[in-house]
């Protein structure tokens, strides 16, 4: 059967109009994945340049103050969160990084963080407890899951460096409870370490904690 003009006429425009259409749903689908693609970008390797400034800045200062031998600290330490406290180097996982002060969003841009209510490492007792990123802002706990029992772990600050060796790994939910209640935070009569991620990578369902021991 032929068309008729009229018919033929709105017929194309209806073509025209769904080409139009299936046009803009195609470039918005390029535009969101460019834009993803771009998020995935930054979060990798925008937010690592990002610590990595900070890292820069920090360590100078903090390598003039180190102490190999302990020497007197005083009995209070002002916190400043984001000031660098120590530099943690893990041989397993080549790491070597400096520690700040806090753990807020803020503070762990610029690397490991320490917890608001952690011993110092080089306090008699307690424990010291440090945060990190696993998959952003440098990822300086990325291959925690890497260490294993006897693994050597260092804290250099301006009151002495201190040797820890890795006890055990174990895996917590968020709030890091172990499983007869207590918490991976719980400070120790002799001096003692922990370092927490999130756990698996790319993801904050669980928590990754490292136990260790200060020796010598």
């Amino acid at each position: 059967m032929r068309l008729d003009p009229p018919a033929l006429r709105g017929r194309i425009r209806t073509r025209r109009r769904l080409r139009l259409v299936l046009r803009t749903i195609g470039i918005l689908c390029v535009l969101a994945s460019v834009a993803i693609a771009g998020y995935i970008a930054w979060q990798q390797y925008g937010t690592s340049l990002t610590t990595k400034r900070w890292q820069s800045d920090l360590r100078p200062a903090m390598e003039g103050r180190v102490q190999e031998r302990p020497v007197a600290a005083p009995p209070e330490v002002v916190k400043v969160p984001g000031h660098a406290v120590a530099i943690i180097r893990i041989p397993r996982i080549d790491l070597d990084m400096v520690v700040v002060e806090g753990t807020d969003t803020e503070a762990l841009k610029k690397g490991p963080g320490l917890y608001e209510d952690s011993a110092y490492p080089w306090d008699d007792s307690g424990r010291v407890a440090i945060a990190g990123h696993r998959t952003t802002y440098g990822a300086p706990f990325f291959s925690l899951d890497k260490l294993r029992p006897g693994d050597s772990i260092e804290l250099a600050t301006g009151y002495g460096t201190f040797e820890y060796v890795v006890t055990r790994l174990v895996i917590t939910p968020p709030t890091g409870i172990l499983p007869l209640g207590t918490s991976v935070l719980e400070h120790t009569n002799r001096p003692t370490l922990v370092l927490t991620t999130c756990n698996p990578r790319y993801s904050a369902a669980q928590r990754l904690v490292v136990f260790a021991d200060r020796v010598g």
